[in-house]
């Protein structure tokens, strides 16, 4: 297995080869902006790495893993204009930069680029790869509708919350681990033990960003701190708080004319007071924990077990 950094490199290396014409510049330029602010780049490496831990060199699978990259950015990049992001790792968003047409342009050319990557020496694996890819797409369009309709709810429950976020989020996470596994010729349900796995770790990665957003740093998170909790964003936090709050404070504060820094203090206050802060760790390390699990179905060498093992408790307590 190789390191984490050297997968990086070569989705990095892959993506910078990518031959994107230079005309219309408007069109191209806003998509080549979006992926040369660089990321975690998890996705495409969970994909190289399911590959290489079936036995089949990594570089089989390049093409889906930045596929699957050039996707997720597809979506940050629209979530952005929905939410009306200002800044997404550290640099203005596109429809900051340019506008919400071309950003949502350049979303569409980005999704369409995406399904076209995909398809390149799938061979014989297009079919499958094309549907599994096809139906996280859709599993993750509904999660955002799910997400904007939370918008206009004070009632929504953890169970929806946890469903909203498994397919806004942790689906494509699976995704790009079955789809490594699939590329690698990995039987049915090694593909599904590696989606699990992936679905488990992104909602123990989600879930360390809800908390990240309100205690993180905002210099090695990449934006500032307490954006959920000013815009009144349904997280795991806030539904809790909102459902064991009896002082009924938190209510009167949702919604409010307060100062933007008083409202962050008052709340995070209020998730101190019901320990918050360390049940969402709890919940974060039992997603962790079920993810490793889903490694004791697939058959892999020690070092490919350990790999993802690493990596999933890394995620737990990334800072960024």
């Amino acid at each position: 297995m190789k390191e984490f950094d050297e997968y990086i490199s070569m989705v990095n290396n892959a993506l910078a080869n990518l031959k994107l014409p230079s005309q219309p510049a408007g069109l191209y330029d806003p998509i080549r902006y979006s992926l040369e602010a660089g990321g975690k780049r998890l996705r495409p490496v969970l994909t190289l790495a399911a590959c290489q831990a079936m036995g089949k060199e990594p570089i089989t699978a390049i093409h889906q893993a930045i596929a699957i990259e050039m996707f997720h950015n597809f979506t940050l990049l629209h979530d952005d204009v929905m939410d009306n992001a200002d800044v997404r790792r550290g640099r203005p968003t596109v429809h900051k930069k340019w506008n919400q047409e071309t950003a949502i342009l350049s979303g569409d050319a980005m999704l369409t680029t995406s399904t076209m990557l995909l398809a390149i020496k799938a061979g014989d694996h297009l079919s499958e790869a094309l549907e599994l890819f096809n139906g996280t797409a859709m599993n993750i369009y509904e999660g955002q509708q799910y997400d904007m309709d939370f918008e206009k709810r004070m009632d929504v429950t953890v169970e929806e919350y946890m469903e909203m976020i498994r397919l806004k989020t942790s689906v494509l996470l699976g995704c790009a681990c079955g789809m490594g596994a699939l590329m690698a010729d990995a039987p049915f349900e090694t593909q599904v033990q590696f989606f699990n796995y992936g679905v488990n770790l992104g909602l123990a990665f989600q879930l360390q960003d809800d908390y990240l957003d309100t205690y993180g740093n905002p210099e090695t998170f990449g934006k500032a701190i307490g954006g959920d909790i000013l815009n009144d964003k349904k997280t795991w936090l806030l539904i809790m708080a909102l459902r064991e709050d009896k002082t009924g404070t938190l209510s009167e504060i949702i919604g409010s004319d307060i100062e933007p820094s008083e409202k962050i203090d008052r709340v995070r206050k209020i998730y101190d007071s019901l320990q918050l802060p360390d049940r969402i760790h709890e919940l974060i390390r039992a997603y962790i924990d079920t993810a490793i699990a889903c490694l004791d179905h697939i058959d892999m060498m020690p070092e490919a077990r350990t790999f993802f093992i690493d990596l999933a408790l890394k995620s737990a307590t990334r800072k960024s």
